[in-house]
């Protein structure tokens, strides 16, 4: 694998700084380093990819009708949230942006479940977390900045804006699926984390993006849920046994709370008056704008919420990197995670869901082995050469998984097709 880039030369430590160094660039309209960011995340191939990668529907599935949310739209959606959100706590809105914009870059093809696949495939060489992916996306595997050795320094963002992409700033613990980086690409998360006051702490605009990430995920994705007819909210409405059973999964994967306080909070919420009027959502136009009205009060709910509560305690504006720490309402987060809930329990786990999940895995773990007895010749240009330069099998086994985890889902299937010879598992 090549090396990490040389460290810039010793200097004050500046939030503008970029891993490798590179002359002022004027364009004459006064462009911010931020901005800078901003475009080149934008203008990034791994960014074009998220088009193609599910979110929670499969991205390339869906009749004409059928528009559900894919890792591009959300990122989009989670960086206008975590914007908005920033500017009014008097964070650099352009860092937030980048990180809402970013945070997703690594997630490989198929969602969470691809990400669990390659985890499991990778387990013997530091696992794969989509967290981790994406700082190495935006550090070494992007195209765009190279350092004075030759070896890519990927997007070669500022410091402040890579902290804000950072949702798990430690690595790989026994105790802890999520993580934020590989053993490998230490040299630069050291760099960019350089100021911050203790070693696990986020600054405020990841912990910004991270709430976004979870208002998106869980408005957005009931909206989906629902206009799709997986959710039917009068169902639930009218089943206290079923809102206990949904609280219970809640429970297990996404809050601390009780199985009985967060039931009790579900009742509250299904009393909202957003929500009460998409019981009977039959897709007409008047429910579509019902619906729509239950996207936009509970995203301004959620998101007015947190800033109430964090400007009361800073005491103060503006407030940035590590002057606060966002602060979340217990009861707003358990709501959020209940909607969270909704899609886990009605999409991701509906019935005959798991045959699809299981295709999906065999699918990235065939890829594996026929790349692995294929490299570098079945490796494609940009990994092909860090196939060649790796220093040892793990090294190589890692480049592997990384030309993987930069398919998006049509890509994984025809690659899949093209180096086995069969079609996709059934």
């Amino acid at each position: 694998m090549t090396p990490s880039p040389v460290r810039p030369a010793p200097g004050g430590l500046d939030d503008t700084d970029r891993w490798v160094p590179e002359p002022v660039k004027d364009t004459g309209y006064g462009r911010s380093p931020y901005e800078r960011d901003r475009a080149r995340v934008l203008h990034s191939a791994g960014f074009r990819r998220l088009a193609a990668r599910t979110q929670v529907h499969t991205a390339e599935t869906g009749g004409a009708d059928d528009v559900p949310r894919t890792r591009l739209t959300h990122s989009l959606e989670v960086a206008q949230i975590a914007r908005e959100m920033g500017a009014r706590l008097g964070c650099e809105p352009d860092v937030v942006d980048v990180a809402g914009l970013a945070h997703d870059l690594g997630h490989p093809p198929f969602g969470h479940n691809g990400e669990w696949a390659l985890h499991d495939l990778a387990v013997d060489i530091g696992g794969f977390e989509g967290n981790a992916q994406t700082l190495r996306v935006l550090t070494r595997l992007e195209a765009k900045v190279l350092g004075p050795d030759g070896s890519s320094a990927g997007l070669n963002l500022t410091r402040a804006s890579l902290d804000a992409t950072c949702k798990y700033p430690w690595p790989r613990q026994a105790d802890q699926r999520k993580f934020g980086l590989y053993a490998d690409d230490e040299p630069v998360f050291a760099w960019l984390r350089a100021g911050a006051p203790e070693p696990t702490r986020r600054c405020l605009e990841a912990q910004v993006m991270d709430w976004a990430d979870d208002v998106a995920y869980s408005v957005h994705d009931l909206e989906d849920g629902i206009h799709g007819g997986y959710i039917d909210l009068g169902l639930l409405i009218a089943d206290r046994d079923e809102q206990h059973a949904l609280a219970a999964d809640v429970a297990a994967v996404y809050s601390t709370e009780s199985v009985d306080d967060l039931a009790g909070i579900l009742a509250e919420l299904l009393a909202h008056p957003a929500l009460r009027p998409i019981a009977g959502y039959d897709g007409s136009h008047p429910a579509q704008a019902a619906l729509k009205g239950m996207t936009s009060i509970l995203t301004g709910a959620f998101v007015a919420a947190a800033v109430s509560a964090t400007r009361q305690q800073a005491g103060g504006l503006p407030v940035r990197r590590y002057a606060a720490d966002l602060v979340v309402p217990r009861v707003v987060r358990a709501r959020c995670a209940l909607l969270k809930g909704l899609a886990l329990r009605y999409v991701m786990r509906r019935p005959g869901a798991e045959a699809g999940y299981r295709r999906q895995r065999e699918i990235l773990a065939e890829l594996v082995e026929a790349l692995t007895d294929r490299a570098p010749a079945g490796l494609d240009p940009v990994f092909a050469p860090l196939w060649v330069a790796a220093p040892d099998d793990r090294a190589r086994a890692r480049v592997i998984i990384d030309q993987v985890a930069s398919l998006t889902d049509p890509a994984a299937v025809s690659w899949h097709r093209r180096l086995t010879g069969r079609p996709a598992p059934d």
